[in-house]
């Protein structure tokens, strides 16, 4: 087995190993129809897997089921088996597969043709698919394989092409489950809500299978989703070979300031290293532009070099086009390919062949899909080696110095919120398109639809017919949905020469990242906003290199309108419930990118922006604020608040980006020195509810991340954020430790949890 020494690299900061397993092997079941059998046993698979079996006969005794095991365990079978088991026995019996990215889809769809079977006809239907294919599909395919995107712009508004189609869907297969999570998640729970009512209206009623990596909450998240019951398979039958676990941290370039080496830049040096020794090596980074760098600096160095493998490795990334992506895929399943450098694309349970070992360029943002990116190497019984490579990030820093909270943590819990206000009256409209809305629909929407329909009738967009109720609008509603944003108020990004789209952003949060002269990342590229139109609701920009980044100063306000819930914790009272985030960029910075020094700062004006939100508070005590430096306190309330919101995501499956905070001297509501965390979306999505219930181990881990890292006054790797709207100022690290050292030990928070409802806008 491959190993990495400590002995030999100074950036090792701390080694773990992984047994090798035994498999748990089960017979193929005895009600498989023959050419099924025929057809796995050709494929060398004459045995299923212990978590195999189980799943297939809770899914003959017509369950939903909910598959939860490691990567590389055999997820997909899981699935194909029963649904290949029913189109073998019904003629007209279709399937529908929902996938997170295209590479999954064309991956599963190669796997079924390959089993030559007459019965299993996949085929694609996504945004590569060609126009004039798509009827064909959609008419001879007795397996769709789709995203969820296609399923709520291109299917669902146009159930009359497929009336066949949803009479006779017997299954719908949601691979990669844990990635419907957030803002995202609560739209696909609303867009499968909507498949379920229309495939009712046809006469038809599919069961649900799906597959997760390894969660806390694989049924919530299940039931969530679909508003149906679930079964779960989570037992691991596969086996699983020796893995060593290796924790890099890039060499300290400025003790005192806590600057490192790059992460790119020891990852490319790894990676070429282990190439050359004739290992097949994944690179997972979390940026396009890092993935091109990677390949960049690797390149160069095996060209130099007498390996031979520089023409042997490629990137992987969104961008491509869909032959350049096949031919990479085949490329990696074939062995042609010895190493790929690959944004998250190739995380999911992507068919990658015999990789020895996985470079994750920091932390992906959870530990589940850190555990994901681990489990691309090593199938079967294959040895393997998992690199995490820190970044400067203080979640990154502060894993190096506690491995074990890594190693030994639980996986988060996928939260979302389908009745989000914001986002399940858009699709309440869309479904109204689809069909008129009846009492019965209660059954698919919840009983919140009431209230969201009052609403959308009140507005002019819906009107009754009857009992029923009609899109009142000749627009199709769903294309003004979209799946990544919880607002339906949103701004367009545009680039000003060509006209292209490259996305939108909530109307809420676009002076923070398309400002006026800000320089804007999309997938990797740098582009900079030329001009803002806030009433067209434009931002045109112009792709741009630039030796700097911008960054937005903004001042923030929060009005609490109820508080939901009160409970005691660390010694203060803590409070959750809806409240009124306004913010107003007033300011942007240059900084240069290689020093990360400030070139200028400017001002602008900007209208302030409101939303309303989710949000948890507390305020210090007196005897807390008393026991810190007077000149000090807004500093470590601040550096305390940046602490908190750099392990929230820890506890919640979410970005840092997904949530705002606010420390002040003084709220007027509160009645003293407070610290909030809100949600970033509007309505809220989950996020600070998951952070009220665990504050106790928020509060310790934010001490320990602060008090472990070796910086004097405060840096990247603790208190300092990359998105403080304040520019990080002021903060102080002694203050900081000195509020959490008093929340920690204050006990243990056994108050009891209180309803609390109140409103208290007065």
């Amino acid at each position: 087995m491959l190993r990495l020494s400590p002995e030999e690299h100074a950036q090792i900061a701390a080694v773990s190993h992984q047994a090798s397993r035994e498999g748990e092997a089960a017979p193929l079941p005895t009600g498989i129809d023959g050419r099924l059998a025929a057809a796995l046993g050709r494929a060398g698979i004459d045995s299923l897997y212990s978590h195999q079996a189980r799943a297939f006969h809770l899914a003959e005794r017509g369950e939903n089921v909910i598959v939860t095991t490691a990567s590389a365990s055999g997820k997909s079978l899981c699935f194909n088996l029963p649904v290949l088991n029913r189109l073998a026995s019904d003629a007209r019996a279709r399937a529908l597969y929902i996938y997170p990215t295209k590479a999954l889809a064309q991956d599963q769809a190669r796997k079924l043709q390959d089993l030559g079977l007459p019965f299993a006809r996949p085929g694609i239907y996504d945004g590569d698919t060609p126009a004039d294919q798509r009827p064909r599909i959609r008419r001879q395919a007795s397996i769709i394989m789709t995203n969820p995107d296609m399923l709520h712009l291109g299917i669902l508004p146009n159930r009359k092409g497929w009336q066949d189609f949803f009479l006779n869907l017997a299954y719908v297969v949601i691979d990669e489950a844990h990635t419907y999570r957030g803002v995202f998640g609560s739209h696909v729970a609303n867009v499968l809500r909507r498949l379920r009512r229309i495939c009712d209206a046809h006469g038809g009623g599919p069961r649900f299978l799906m597959t997760s990596a390894t969660i806390a909450n694989p049924v919530q998240l299940a039931t969530t989703l679909t508003g149906l019951d679930f079964q779960l398979v989570d037992g691991n039958g596969a086996p699983a070979g020796e893995r060593q676990i290796v924790f890099w941290n890039p060499p300290l370039l400025d003790e005192a300031l806590g600057v490192r080496r790059s992460s790119l830049a020891e990852a490319a040096d790894l990676f070429a290293g282990l190439l050359s020794r004739g290992v097949r090596t994944i690179v997972f980074t979390r940026t396009r532009k890092g993935t091109e760098l990677v390949y960049k600096y690797a390149t160069r160095q095996l060209e130099a070099s007498s390996s031979g493998a520089a023409g042997r490795i490629a990137p992987y990334r969104g961008g491509y086009t869909p032959a350049q992506r096949r031919e990479i895929e085949q490329g990696l399943f074939s062995g042609k390919l010895l190493g790929v450098v690959s944004t998250s694309a190739l995380e999911l349970g992507i068919d990658v062949g015999g990789i020895d070992a996985v470079l994750s360029v920091a932390f992906p943002g959870t530990v589940a899909s850190l555990r994901q990116q681990w489990g691309r190497a090593g199938r079967g019984a294959r040895p393997s080696l998992a690199v995490f490579i820190a970044g400067q990030d203080a979640l990154d820093q502060f894993f190096m110095e506690h491995p074990e909270q890594l190693l030994e943590r639980d996986v988060e819990a996928a939260i979302l919120d389908c009745h989000n206000e914001q986002i399940f009256a858009g699709h309440l409209g869309a479904a109204a398109y689809e069909a008129p809305l009846e009492d019965s629909d209660r059954r698919f929407f919840g009983p919140e639809m009431d209230a969201a329909a009052a609403a959308l009738l009140a507005a002019g967009r819906l009107r009754r017919q009857g009992e029923r109720l009609v899109w009142a609008s000749p627009e199709h509603p769903a294309a003004a949905i979209s799946l990544r944003s919880s607002s339906s108020d949103s701004f367009t990004i545009v680039v000003e020469d060509t006209g292209a789209v490259l996305g939108q952003v909530e109307a809420e949060r676009a002076f923070i990242f398309v400002h006026p002269v800000a320089v804007y990342l999309h997938m990797g590229e740098t582009y900079q906003v030329r001009s803002l139109d806030i009433g067209g609701r434009v931002a045109l920009v112009r792709r741009r290199l630039t030796d700097y980044y911008t960054q937005p100063k903004k001042e923030t306000s929060i009005e609490i309108d109820e508080r939901l819930m009160t409970r005691r914790a660390c010694g203060v009272e803590l409070s959750f419930g809806r409240v009124q985030a306004t913010e107003q960029v007033v300011a942007y910075q240059r900084k240069s990118l290689s020093e990360n020094q400030v070139l200028e700062t400017v001002e602008l004006e900007l209208p302030e922006q409101s939303f309303p939100t989710e949000g948890l508070w507390f305020t210090v005590s007196e005897d807390m604020a008393g026991a810190v430096e007077a000149p000090l306190l807004a500093g470590g309330l601040h550096a305390a608040e940046h602490g908190l919101i750099a392990l929230l995501p820890l506890l919640a499956m979410c970005d840092r980006w997904d949530i705002g905070g606010l420390s002040t001297e003084f709220h007027w509501q509160a009645g003293g020195p407070s610290i909030f965390l809100y949600d970033g979306h509007p309505g809220g999505i989950g996020i600070t509810r998951t952070g009220f219930g665990r504050f106790e181990e928020l509060v310790a881990d934010s001490l320990e991340l602060i008090s472990s890292c070796r910086c004097v006054a405060g840096c990247p790797s603790c208190i300092q954020s990359p998105k403080c709207g304040n520019l990080n100022e002021p903060l102080s690290k002694q203050a900081a430790l000195e509020l959490l050292g008093m929340m920690a030990a204050a006990g243990d928070g056994s108050g009891e949890q209180q309803d609390d409802r109140e409103d208290t806008r007065s």
